[in-house]
């Protein structure tokens, strides 16, 4: 148990009513998580407000109350405190709890539209392969060196997030790399904590659902860097036209790298093929097992971060050529009909576009691409039309199906979807709202050498439909439905 008066070290406190000399045991923002002597966090949520349930939470034990209004009612023995942003004071109080452990490691967030999880995890790899103690808090996953921990969210909650953080002290993690999403930037959570770096990959269409603009959207981003400390690094892609922009404010150390325009660090690609990448980085040639010009991009952001940290030239060119491709990304198989099937995480018009891209460089010609996507339930549905466009103008044959619907008409996003399609393209471009038929058609229409692109899940193992999440693996069905076919 801790003091309140500790735990509060640092937030903007407006008004107390109670004693702050008090211990709580764990810090809740969940009202039914709420047992004895806890203290309740009342945060404004998107579909419900935490304010409605203090009155709930105190009966079930909470000792202390934070809120940006005290109630009318306050009860005898209970401490009230009033903040301005029970978001901030949440994760500034989430960092206090279990003693800042962020400024006992070097942690470096990585942000941006696309290459989050894939720079994130090869930063992650890179490390362990060099022998460090190492964390990753990822879409994917949380590790501490070898285990393993499941996450729900891009930028978990603070107090998450800091709890595993301090789970990396106690094993001797030296370094962490994070994904920041534009959610955990809006929504606070990754207030409290101190980076040793922080990292732009890119920036396109996405989320406008919750930023409702671009410019939102962006500036979500920029804040990231806008709040990096004089002691951190900000490495930014200069080759995208907001990686500048990402600079502007920020107090830490400025370095950019690039493909195309002059930058701090340079790379070129030599060779592009499904075998891998050659790429000379820092006039040194490096040989990876990583497939396309998207990631020439990520390995030279991995390469730079390990630079700035320090790390050796030589040792982490060496170990950079050892890193293997991240579940889900531009993953692949042949199949036993000697065609290549792909799946990759690509639910942005522009990793859409990117990845058919870099099908489009390594093909013949001489093959078939068939692409199978589908769009999100309750999100951004600008992007809907842009997703089959891409497809169409990049594919020669294309499958529009299911994504995770959540609470929407499949057959509805379907149909968003097809406004996009240009009208000479009509012929190319089919529909079938079952997601593993979609799969098994372009299975069974595939010719030897062809190529399949299953593409907007990546690494998820389920479909969302009406709030329930079903078994759904696309790699998996993929390599399923390729032995029944072979029967």
């Amino acid at each position: 148990m801790k003091l309140i008066k500790d735990i509060l070290y640092k937030v903007a406190i407006e008004k107390v009513t109670g004693s702050t000399e008090v211990a709580v045991n764990e810090i809740v923002f969940d009202s039914r998580e709420v047992t004895l002597n806890d203290v309740y966090v009342a945060i404004q949520g998107v579909n419900a407000d935490g304010h409605d349930y203090i009155e709930q939470a105190t009966y079930k034990g909470a000792l202390v109350i934070v809120c940006e209004e005290i109630p009318e009612k306050i009860i005898n023995g209970i401490t009230y405190v009033q903040v301005a942003d029970t978001k901030e004071a949440l994760a500034i109080m989430a960092a206090n709890y279990y003693d800042n452990p962020s400024r006992k490691l070097q942690l470096v967030g990585i942000t941006g539209t696309n290459g989050k999880t894939t720079v994130s995890t090869l930063l992650y790899q890179l490390y362990l392969r060099s022998g460090y103690n190492v964390g990753l808090i990822s879409t994917i996953e949380i590790k501490i060196n070898e285990s393993s921990f499941p996450t729900q969210l891009t930028t978990p909650d603070p107090i998450v997030i800091n709890k595993y953080l301090a789970k990396m002290v106690e094993q001797d993690v030296q370094y962490c790399f994070m994904e920041v999403s534009s959610h955990g930037v809006a929504q606070k959570r990754i207030s409290g904590l101190q980076y040793a770096g922080g990292v732009f990959t890119n920036l396109s269409h996405d989320h406008l659902d919750y930023h409702e603009t671009f410019a939102a959207y962006r500036d979500a981003k920029k804040t990231f860097f806008d709040t990096l400390s004089e002691n951190a690094f900000a490495l930014t892609n200069v080759d995208d036209k907001n990686g500048a922009f990402m600079l502007q404010n920020t107090k830490a150390e400025k370095h950019t790298y690039a493909l195309k325009t002059p930058a701090d660090f340079k790379a070129k690609i030599l060779e592009n093929h499904f075998q891998g990448l050659q790429v000379r980085i820092d006039e040194n040639e490096v040989w990876s097992k990583l497939v396309g010009s998207f990631n020439a991009y990520n390995l030279l952001a991995i390469y730079a971060t390990a630079i700035l940290l320090r790390m050796d030239k030589i040792e982490a060119l060496k170990n950079i050529s050892a890193l293997t491709s991240v579940e889900g990304r531009f993953e692949y198989f042949v199949s036993d009909k000697n065609c290549v099937v792909i799946v990759d995480f690509a639910h942005t018009p522009d990793a859409l576009e990117n990845v058919l891209q870099t099908i489009t460089d390594i093909r013949t010609g001489n093959e078939t691409v068939y692409t199978i996507v589908g769009c999100g339930g309750d999100r951004d549905p600008k992007k809907r039309p842009l997703m089959a466009k891409i497809a169409a103008e990049n594919s020669d044959k294309v499958i529009l199906t299911s994504d995770n619907p959540r609470s929407e008409d499949p057959t509805k996003i379907i149909e968003e979807m097809e406004q996009g399609v240009p009208a000479a393209m009509y012929a190319k471009v089919s529909s079938n709202v079952d997601r593993k038929q979609a799969i098994k058609s372009a299975l069974q229409m595939a010719q030897p050498k062809d190529i399949i692109l299953i593409a907007g899940k990546g690494h998820e193992k389920y479909q969302e439909i009406n709030g329930k999440k079903n078994p759904f693996d696309d790699m998996a069905i993929a390599k399923e439905l390729v032995t029944l076919l072979n029967k």
